[in-house]
């Protein structure tokens, strides 16, 4: 029986989209493709993930930073909030923005399950999409849409071919919600929960992480350069209206002030000697830190040592030969001159 060869052209052959072709929203989101935002419960997956939505749909800046360039309609499920809520937070970032949602070809499947596993859903998906003909699907967040076992290789792999095939049968993008673990890795994709089958997955990745006190979105791309990480704050009026992710602007980097100074300040503040350990309290310093800094300044002559505690050295007379303190001095066995400097 005769057996039909796969397609295949010559490389040269192939489409050739112009570079303005390649992005959904230009360098957060690459165009028809699938992708996690992924982050710890909590965090602002679901902001992050509606933020886009009503980028595309409005054709508006995403985060007001990321320029849309494929807009068009887009459909969004919700599993974890109720539909009265997920209106509410639409509405909040249109408003932010001054659109009127109404105005907006934004779509919400109101379903109160979806399982991807089951067939039926399957089936049912990919005629709501064909329906709806979106640009953008938004589904959040993944552990709700199935009963698989996410550490499962292979029925992790079944569900995201699913998801790959529907992307391209519908030449859309897909942004599926993912939760994180606490656990810190070199690389935010690997702290996916599940099976590593879910970070190789993505075109476009996007993860939120918790530093400092506030939020870093950290982008990936598998065929274009991804930028530098950036800061988010989930912001609002006064009267808690018009909630939205926002950009927070860049700042010079707060350099803290060296050790030394801040020991130096503190004994001349103090007047007398200080002991170590009261040193160590105020300035809240690790104690091996601080003994390293307290022994460069003994050897600097900057500070004297003595059973009541630390004090600021008096400043040496001009031409005074003055002997380097005992942590720099030659053992007492006599091997070797005792060091001394002429201040």
């Amino acid at each position: 029986m005769a057996v039909e060869p796969l397609p295949a052209v010559r490389a040269v052959d192939l489409h050739k989209d112009l570079p303005e072709a390649r992005w959904m929203i230009e360098d957060l989101w690459l165009k028809n493709a699938q992708g996690i935002v992924g982050g710890e419960p909590k965090l602002g997956k679901t902001w992050l993930g509606l933020d886009m939505a009503v980028s595309v749909a409005s054709g508006t800046s995403c985060l007001g930073r990321f320029t849309v360039c494929d807009p068009g309609p887009v459909l969004v499920y919700l599993a974890e909030d109720t539909l009265p809520t997920v209106r509410a937070r639409l509405e909040s970032i249109c408003e932010s923005r001054a659109l009127d949602l109404a105005d907006l070809d934004l779509g919400v499947i109101t379903v109160p399950v979806l399982r991807l596993d089951q067939d039926e859903d399957r089936r049912r998906l990919n005629a709501t999409i064909a329906a709806w003909t979106p640009r953008l699907v938004v589904l959040d967040p993944l552990v709700r849409i199935h009963r698989i076992d996410e550490n499962s290789a292979t029925e992790v792999s079944a569900l995201l071919g699913f998801l790959t095939e529907m992307v391209r049968r519908h030449e859309c993008s897909l942004v599926l919600a993912h939760h994180t673990s606490k656990r810190q890795r070199s690389r935010p994709g690997q702290a996916l929960r599940g099976s590593s089958d879910l970070h190789a997955w993505g075109c476009s990745n996007a993860y939120l992480t918790q530093e400092h006190g506030g939020l870093t979105l950290t982008i990936e791309h598998r065929a274009a350069p991804a930028p530098d990480p950036f800061r988010l704050r989930l912001v609002s009026r006064k009267d808690g209206s018009a909630t939205h992710l926002a950009v927070v602007a860049d700042a010079p980097e707060a350099r803290p002030e060296p050790i030394e100074r801040r020991i130096d300040a503190l004994l001349r503040a103090a007047g007398t000697p200080t002991l170590r350990k009261e040193i160590r309290e105020q300035l809240r310093v690790n104690n091996h830190r601080l003994g390293e800094a307290l022994e460069r300044m003994e050897r600097a002559g900057r500070v004297r040592h003595s059973a009541a505690g630390w004090e600021v050295s008096a400043p040496p007379r001009p031409g005074v030969v003055r002997s380097e303190p005992a942590s720099c001095r030659s053992d007492v066995t006599g091997k070797g001159d005792t060091q001394a400097s002429l201040l």
